[in-house]
């Protein structure tokens, strides 16, 4: 007995086969979670938080499904954290490299069955992995030199991105205004400068790009509703002291009058400020807290458009929209950056007042504005549109552009078959597994659409036998297709993220022979 008393009670420990078998079947259980949201013709889910208001979210993205769920199987948990790096470093593929992975090692679990050692058959993925990569580095396209070629590149990424959420039906008009957005950015891949407002009502096609700055906020009472040639000051400064606020200091005084002069002294000071602020030579003042209504009636006596309450999302955008700097002393007026632009006026969108700052110094920022049914609607709306924006603004850095529709995997698949015909020893059937595993993306993609995915395999791969075929999947009639007619193509950089970790994944898992979980750690050891 003494032997198993190793670990603290309830710890538990489970070694060599059983522990590979829970980590393949959970992390094949999490890709075949996020399998049927692949491709033109994948379904969404919903999800539903237990927590209070049982906020329901409906969505397509495989990122946004996998970080809401709360997992104790150890390698599904790696399977989301690639999927969340994959997000956050290109924006989409989130759900291809968790499929891609669980496939892997679904081929891994047939080839450790037949006694191939765990490490054999990494070293075998590995050398598939940079073969499938140097198969698509040949067949890629690369159009930065002529412009309109570039553009139209673009467009079809970014098409093809929307194409399998929410927005696929008005996918043009949202791969234009996401390709205007990106197109404005000139190379910088910070989506920052790219506002995103989400107003319900009207319907999706009413959605659309403004080259200005929209700022979620009424204009005050009596100020001036449309102001051109701006110079604005942004702020973030307390504009609320014409009352006495002294907390915890007592002040003692023996007439109402002593009260009414410190109150007045207050006021004074709150003049002085304002007197300040207004000798920058601004007409237009945003700040980030509360104005009261004496500073307030100061500004507007002035003709300076007051804004309180702005959000700090919206002020450090804004800022940098207008070229501004965020002030908060005024004594010196030389040392502030004011922002300028050529009009501030107020426009509705729906039932609501927005402030509408256009012509702005940095010709880089622009705002959505996104029209929606629903709320959940606009939700997801806005994640597709940012892994729109995410990729697009990869592939303007990168400009190296492939086509989709499973044609990329069957190219890859096609190398590295060949690759395993050469290879001597036990590697080659990890090789091979590798390509079968390839052939998992356009598979799943033909079973979404109901469609006959051994037939369509088998014809894919004896189109990819003649040279530089552009065979993919055409969902729509349901056959095979030319992709480059079709104009459905991906970003390089998103499949090459894809490959990889999904490879390195796999590996991850695969090395796994013992999973030990400690036991929880009880309150009253304390004591």
């Amino acid at each position: 007995m003494a032997v198993e008393r190793l670990f603290k009670d309830e710890a538990t420990e489970e070694k060599g086969e059983r522990a590979r078998m829970a980590s393949f079947v959970g992390a094949m259980a999490i890709a075949d979670l996020v399998k049927t949201t692949l491709g033109p013709k994948g379904m969404d889910k919903i999800l539903q938080s237990t927590g209070r208001g049982h906020s329901v979210t409906v969505t397509n993205d495989g990122a946004t499904i996998l970080k809401s769920l709360h997992i104790d199987n150890p390698a599904a948990k790696v399977l989301i954290d690639i999927s969340k790096v994959q997000d956050d470093e290109v924006g989409d593929g989130t759900t291809s490299v968790v499929v891609l992975a669980g496939e892997l090692l679904r081929e891994a679990e047939k080839l450790v069955a037949t006694k191939i050692h765990p490490m054999t058959i990494i070293s075998g993925y590995r050398m598939a992995a940079d073969c499938a990569r140097s198969a698509l580095l040949e067949r890629v396209m690369d159009n930065k030199e002529d412009a309109e070629k570039f553009r139209s590149d673009l467009m079809k990424i970014a098409m093809t991105t929307l194409s399998s959420k929410i927005l696929s039906q008005d996918k043009e008009h949202f791969a234009t205004l996401a390709v205007d957005a990106v197109m404005r950015l000139k190379g910088s891949t910070n989506l920052e400068s790219i506002q995103i407002i989400k107003k319900a009502g009207g319907s999706l096609k009413d959605s659309f790009l403004d080259e200005g700055f929209i700022l979620d906020k009424k204009i005050g009472l009596g100020q001036p509703k449309r102001i051109e040639n701006a110079n604005i000051l942004v702020a973030n400064t307390a504009m609320d002291t014409d009352k006495v606020k002294i907390y915890g200091a007592r002040v003692r005084v023996d007439s109402m009058a002593k009260v009414a002069q410190i109150e007045g002294a207050e006021k004074e000071k709150m003049r002085e400020k304002v007197q300040k602020i207004i000798g920058h030579g601004i007409n237009c003042f945003v700040n980030r807290q509360l104005i009261y209504n004496f500073p307030e009636e100061l500004f507007a006596d002035a003709g300076i458009l007051a804004i309180e309450h702005a959000d700090f999302d919206g002020i450090e955008r804004l800022a940098l929209v207008t070229g501004g700097e965020i002030a908060s002393t005024f004594d010196n007026p030389e040392s502030v950056k004011l922002g300028h632009c050529k009009l501030i006026e107020e426009i509705m969108i729906g039932e609501d007042k927005l402030i509408h700052f256009s012509g702005v110094e940095m010709g880089q920022a622009c705002t959505i504005v996104l029209r929606g049914a629903s709320f959940h609607v606009l939700d997801e709306a806005e994640r597709s549109l940012h892994d729109a924006l995410c990729v697009l603004s990869q592939t303007v850095n990168d400009s190296r552009v492939l086509l989709g529709g499973g044609w990329p995997e069957m190219v890859m698949a096609k190398a590295v078959d060949e690759l395993a015909r050469k290879t001597p020893g036990k590697k080659s059937h990890a090789i091979d597994a590798f390509s079968r595993a390839l052939l998992a993306i356009p598979t799943t993609i033909a079973d979404n659409a109901g469609l006959d995915s051994a037939e369509l395999i088998a014809q894919l791969r004896a189109e990819h036998h003649k040279e530089n075929s552009n065979a993919g999947i055409d969902v729509i009639t349901g056959s095979v297709g030319d992709m480059g007619e079709l104009g459905i193509s991906e970003a390089f950089k998103v499949k090459q993220a894809v490959l990889l970790s999904a490879t390195e994944a796999a590996e991850m898992i695969l090395r796994v022979d013992e999973i030990i979980t400690c036991a929880p750690r009880r309150r009253e050891d304390r004591m």
